[in-house]
């Protein structure tokens, strides 16, 4: 059986060349997994869901709603503010 999302991806491409694979029933938990590769440097081959290669706007739509969850943490962190207060002063949802 296929798993819902499996992420194709390099962890220092810059030095490896091997593509890993990670797999997973959860969107949730996809998304968390592409912002530790995103905070990683890692290369971020493909998406696909539900064996169906993501491309264009699908693609980058999740690829920005992780960069959007980091963003949202770091501001939180760093100015000391609620979810609240980062979505109406910044825009993002925390």
């Amino acid at each position: 059986m296929l798993s819902k999302f499996t992420i194709d991806y390099v962890v220092f491409p810059q030095h490896n060349t091997q593509v890993r694979t990670h797999r997973t029933d959860d969107p949730v938990e996809a998304e968390e997994f592409l912002m530790h590769l995103l905070l990683g440097h890692a290369e971020i081959k493909a998406i696909r869901h539900e064996g169906v290669e993501l491309t264009g706007h699908q693609f980058d739509r999740m690829i920005k709603i992780a960069a959007e969850r980091i963003m949202s943490e770091l501001l939180c962190d760093s100015l000391h503010l609620d979810a609240p207060d980062i979505r109406s002063r910044f825009g993002f949802a925390a």
